[in-house]
């Protein structure tokens, strides 16, 4: 089931919104209500991935459950390495059985493994909170709060990726205390915000980024029809991502409960640094907090620091997608936190005009890896944009992309970020009511008229 779908929209949002109010004050029965509501949602996109979850979900529990109640330390590393194992088997088996025929030179018959929608979510969140049992740095939570924990539906397809303690401890607030008419406001703001970012920019955006990907299959792609698909598919996963964000922040929002964070305004950075720092920000901090300083971090000198970025940022482009174009993406940006590090030591300060349009253009080419289906279509894409294809365009009818890019650009560089927005509005004026009412009607009957496409992230 899509957020920007009517389905959901229009029956399953407010069915299980109004439910959830009528029983806000049996906190049992509202808690379980989501847990089977989310499961729902999840089983409505392929019913046959719904046991793989709940598996999931009960044995990860009965693992910590086991580690505290028999003080097991061993049974920690083996729930990680069962996490690890499911995910490497429906996400990867495909992907190191073809590179290894390829290495020994004989072909490998795909076996299509189904890969369950986000799979790389809801298994990494499990494992950030096995870490901090391990740690000592987690409790161990009922079975009921851990469960509605990893299947939240705001949150379960497309992250963000939440830790325990930023999310179980609100279950304890009721959804009918003081603010809720404030609450419900910014929620309902973020969601039709992350609507109009999907629906009628990044779908848009997506249709120009298709045409000439699908025109670097043939070769010959102009050189300015290569730098209108780069940027056109820079800006679709821009407000895809972007609106995805604020939609699974403001359905929380909706049931009294709080994301965290995760986009904020990423194409003003002004290094690759600051980027990360800005984009998908709860992965970040995962493979900050799981993987970067496990492997040494910054604290043991100039060459551990750049084997551990380069391996972070390696698996941190291998988790977007079982393709080698994934890891040479990860690899590349890897290689660029690096030099920075290095130049950051050693060099001058850029102003910070240089250093963004530096970063812009490295991240408008990188997008180029992560949106090419192979690296045959990549290397059609880079040699056109560096100049080998003809000058006149050869293929563009799209006469709006030039104003299309700029609106895009001037909407993703200035301004607040939509939380701000959100939390600077003030809600008392009716008039922003019926302007949020009027565009839900809008984006809803636009929603039910067009074909509802999949946001970018769930496919990880």
């Amino acid at each position: 089931m899509l957020f920007n779908s009517q389905i959901f929209l229009l029956g399953f949002l407010p069915v299980v919104l109004t439910a959830y109010y009528l029983l806000a004050r049996l906190r049992l029965v509202r808690e379980w209500l989501l847990i089977f509501s989310s499961l729902f949602f999840y089983a409505y996109w392929d019913i046959r991935l719904l046991p793989l979850i709940i598996i999931s979900m009960v044995t990860n529990w009965i693992f910590v459950y086991g580690f505290f109640q028999i003080a097991g330390r061993g049974l920690i590393p083996i729930a990680v390495t069962l996490n690890l194992l499911v995910i490497g088997i429906f996400k990867y088996a495909d992907f190191f059985a073809g590179s290894l025929a390829w290495v020994i030179g004989t072909d490998h018959q795909a076996w299509n493994i189904i890969l369950p929608l986000g799979i790389s979510f809801f298994t990494f969140q499990q494992i950030s909170y096995l870490v901090d049992v391990s740690r000592n740095k987690a409790p161990l939570y009922g079975f009921r709060e851990y469960c509605l924990y990893v299947s939240f539906f705001p949150q379960l397809i497309a992250g963000p990726i939440v830790r325990h303690d930023e999310f179980i401890f609100q279950l304890e607030r009721s959804p009918l205390r003081e603010g809720l008419a404030e609450r419900l406001s910014r929620g309902s703001t973020l969601l039709v915000i992350g609507l109009i970012k999907k629906v009628l920019i990044a779908d848009s955006f997506a249709k120009l980024s298709d045409q000439m990907f699908s025109a670097a299959n043939g070769g010959g792609l102009s050189t300015i029809d290569a730098w209108l698909g780069a940027l056109a598919f820079s800006f679709q996963i821009y407000f895809d991502f972007s609106g995805y964000s604020d939609m699974a922040i403001g359905l929380a929002l909706l049931f009294g409960l709080t994301l965290p964070v995760n986009f904020n305004i990423p194409y003003i950075a002004t290094s690759i640094q600051d980027f990360w720092r800005r984009w998908h920000i709860t992965l970040s901090h995962f493979l900050r907090d799981y993987l970067y300083i496990p492997l040494g971090g910054s604290w043991f000198g100039p060459t551990r620091q750049a084997s551990a970025l380069a391996v972070t940022m390696l698996l941190g482009g291998l988790w977007h997608g079982a393709a080698w174009t994934f890891v040479l993406w990860g690899g590349l940006h890897g290689l660029a936190l690096i030099v920075q590090s290095l130049w950051h030591k050693r060099a001058f300060a850029l102003p910070s005009i240089v250093g963004w349009f530096l970063t812009m253009l490295f991240l408008c080419v990188t997008w180029v890896l992560f949106r090419a289906e192979n690296f045959a279509q990549a290397t059609s894409m880079l040699e056109s944009m560096l100049g080998t294809g003809p000058v006149v365009p050869g293929i563009t009818n799209y006469a709006a992309a030039p104003w299309g890019l700029a609106i895009g650009a001037i909407v993703a560089l200035v301004g607040p970020s939509s939380q701000r927005f959100c939390l600077e509005c003030d809600f008392r004026k009716p008039v922003l009511g019926v302007v949020v009412g009027l565009a839900f009607v809008f984006l809803a009957l636009k929603v039910g008229s067009d074909l509802a496409p999949e946001f970018i992230y769930f496919q990880f």
